[in-house]
């Protein structure tokens, strides 16, 4: 039993000789004690700073099968393993360190030598201790499929057409038909709204009152839900992409997406618009529409019609 525990917390490249035998040949790469400051956590006290994440990596790797000859091409690179956990950390903020884990094994593997992953990820600065979580992971047997390319139609559901409402146009008798001439085009469509025009409560302590803000603006977007049985209001990146894969229609509720973001918006809630084309040019939209008073600045990249409720149904 005391072996099993030593072992339980022994390194990952120890855990990898002990865990299977008959795979003792195998060779591996390893990094150790690799420390990386990063936002990460479910608790509302780890939002808005960073700690200490420590990564210990294993992985198992096919043998070449030609002689290596000092040649860096024919080895899996270090790199992979930093590159790897860079990418995973950059990509969105994370909640959990088992999601992190996975992604992170996931992202390796598909290298092709690459066999078998030990990922052991470790808080730092959240207690007396370190607080982590380890997973082994195995390559999957079928072998990695490249993806076809697509067809105009599914090229045209990843780039969608956002619209945004002013509070007038969303209590407009023509949004119906508005979003009748906006559905039947080539784009997947995504609704983006403001708060309403009631003023939202006020708070002194700025992460409080960008919530509050944050909230304000989900609120009118069930508002707009409401006017339509098309709307649906949806908040993760997951349940948006599923929506404009199947022609649905979204209203976005903002808090998740920008609360996650690890490269947020510099625009404040209260600044719907700007914080709708910062929405739209990561959704890679391909054009954006504004029914209403305000007028949107320039954004690199992006297509963006301003237009008043008696033209709406032109533009779209």
């Amino acid at each position: 039993m005391s072996d099993d525990i030593r072992l339980a917390f022994a390194h990952p490249a120890e855990r990898a000789a002990a865990l299977d035998p008959a795979r003792a040949m195998r060779d591996r790469i390893s990094l150790r004690d690799h420390i990386v400051e990063v936002e990460i956590g479910a608790f509302q006290a780890e939002r808005g700073a960073t700690q200490r994440v420590r990564f210990n990596v294993v992985v198992e790797v096919r043998p070449h099968p030609a002689p290596l000859e000092d040649d860096v091409d024919r080895v899996l690179s270090y790199d992979t393993i930093t590159e790897a956990i860079a990418a995973e950390l950059s990509s969105e903020r994370l909640n959990l360190l088992e999601t992190l884990a996975e992604r992170i094994a996931e992202r390796i593997l598909a290298e092709p030598q690459a066999m078998r992953a030990f990922v052991r990820i470790e808080k730092l600065d959240r207690g007396p201790g370190a607080l982590g979580v380890e997973i082994v992971r195995d390559r999957r047997p079928e072998a990695p499929r490249l993806a076809a390319p697509m067809a105009p139609q599914q090229e045209a559901d990843h780039h969608p057409l956002v619209l945004f409402l002013s509070n007038a146009a969303i209590a407009a008798p023509d949004l119906p038909r508005w979003l009748d001439r906006a559905q039947a085009g080539a784009h997947p469509l995504v609704l983006c709204v403001g708060a309403p025009d009631v003023p939202a409560p006020r708070s002194a302590v700025a992460p409080a009152q960008r919530r509050i803000d944050l909230l304000a603006i989900e609120q009118n977007a069930w508002v707009l839900a409401g006017r339509d049985p098309r709307c649906v209001v949806r908040g993760s990146r997951t349940e948006i992409d599923w929506a404009m894969k199947h022609d649905q229609i979204t209203v976005w509720a903002p808090s998740k997406i920008v609360l996650d973001a690890v490269d947020g918006p510099s625009a404040s809630p209260r600044d719907a618009l700007a914080l709708a084309l910062w929405f739209a040019k990561g959704l890679g939209a391909a054009r954006m529409v504004v029914i209403g008073p305000d007028t949107p600045p320039d954004i690199d990249g992006l297509s963006v019609t301003h237009v008043s409720a008696q033209d709406a149904a032109a533009a779209l």
